[in-house]
């Protein structure tokens, strides 16, 4: 169903029920997404994305440890791990919160990414600094983010200066939080790569695209590995995976991850993956993964927001770039498996309506469906996956998969 409205309207909604405001989306993108979901179904979306989920998922590295021994370890340490009920490899460890934070000491104002993660308990890194006026190391910060809500209280480990000015290394120790979930990276079975955090819909996305020993993969936007390395795994690190990745500094992460997971099939490539088939003209392959860069307005806990409407409709534009490469190197009967970690039909359902027009692709089965189906928008949603971070306590998050036919 489709719904005109305006936000404007829904000035009652702006408030939780425990005082705090919905996160501030533009007026474009709020009044777009009212076409496709009723003012109810709108706000649940808002609020939940305010939020953590209320499990912390990770996923067990198979190329080094089962699932029953890494649970064991973890339970060992005392922590409260249980095992997914629907996937093999995932496990989950509860978020605690919310808690009140009160105002302490000096403030440092984080930026909006850096500021998700403090959120929920994470340290604050130099990066993430915009500013620490007056801050001394050793003493008492409160942080907040760049509209001025206080997200947690910790110990400044730098000045305010180096802080700002040197962009990198600790800057502040998180104490108390909004929220509060382990951190996985210090852990040693992170650094022995028998860990990566990824969220339940990313682990089923490798799934659906069900890699087997000795496939030829193409993972278009590889970076920073989390699905690559979990196809590696499902291959037992027998075949082949061309991971392309455009950015340098993504790419040097997608080898670091590769690397500390114990990867062997892949092969990394700094590359710009809309083009591998003037670049490789000879590439040939079985199944292709196409995870591009989105709005990511699926993403949680989520602040606010400064996407906008005319991003948007950009990004759909360049989302559809990849199929175009990607049909020209599979073979017929190839799958082809699309994800995203929006919300926004024109990058999901509408995105899958173009790419049907223009291509010779066809909707299939997805193996597992542990989501809701795509939006009775297009014909085929009925074999669309969807996630909605108010029923399924996920990211909001979109899978496809096509055979090429």
């Amino acid at each position: 169903m489709r719904f005109q409205g305006d936000w404007g309207k829904l000035e009652s909604y702006r408030i939780n029920p425990d005082g705090r405001l919905v996160q501030d989306y533009p007026i474009d993108i709020k009044n777009q997404l009212l076409k496709f979901f009723d003012y109810e179904k709108l706000i649940s979306i808002l609020r939940a994305l305010e939020k953590p989920s209320k499990q912390y998922t990770f996923r067990t590295n198979t190329l080094k440890i089962s699932t029953e021994k890494l649970y064991s370890k973890l339970l060992e340490k005392n922590l409260n791990v249980k095992l997914h009920s629907k996937l093999d490899e995932a496990l989950t460890i509860p978020i605690e919160g919310p808690f009140e934070i009160e105002v302490e000491g000096g403030i440092v104002v984080a930026n909006k990414y850096a500021a998700e993660s403090v959120y929920q308990g994470s340290h604050l890194y130099a990066p993430g600094v915009i500013s620490a006026e007056g801050v001394e190391k050793g003493r008492k910060v409160t942080v907040i983010d760049e509209q001025g809500l206080p997200i947690a209280v910790g110990i400044a480990v730098m000045d305010g200066k180096e802080m700002v000015k040197l962009k990198r290394g600790l800057a502040v120790k998180i104490e108390r939080s909004i929220y509060k979930s382990i951190s996985l990276r210090e852990l040693e079975e992170y650094e022995q790569g028998l860990i990566y955090e990824q969220s339940v819909p990313a682990i089923l996305t490798s799934l659906i695209l069900n890699p087997s020993p000795g496939d030829i993969i193409l993972d278009m936007c590889a970076a920073p590995g989390g699905k690559t390395s979990h196809m590696a795994q499902l291959m037992g690190n027998m075949g082949r995976i061309y991971a392309f990745e455009k950015s340098k500094l993504r790419y040097l992460k997608l080898k670091e991850n590769l690397m500390r997971m114990g990867v062997k099939c892949a092969f990394p490539l700094l590359e710009d993956s809309r083009y591998v088939d003037l670049k490789y003209p000879q590439l040939k392959v079985d199944k292709i993964l196409i995870d591009p860069p989105c709005s990511a307005l699926g993403v949680r806990p989520k602040l606010f927001e400064r996407r906008t409407l005319r991003d948007v409709l950009s990004l759909m534009q360049y989302q559809i770039q990849f199929f175009k490469a990607a049909v020209k190197v599979i073979g017929e009967g190839g799958i082809i498996v699309y994800s995203t970690c929006t919300i926004t039909p024109h990058e999901n359902e509408l995105i899958v309506e173009k790419v049907l027009e223009k291509f010779p692709l066809e909707l299939d089965w997805q193996s597992i469906y542990i989501g809701s189906t795509g939006l009775n928008i297009i014909d085929g949603n009925r074999l669309l996956q969807r996630f909605y971070p108010d029923e399924h306590d996920t990211p909001g998050y979109f899978i496809a998969r096509f055979v090429k036919v």
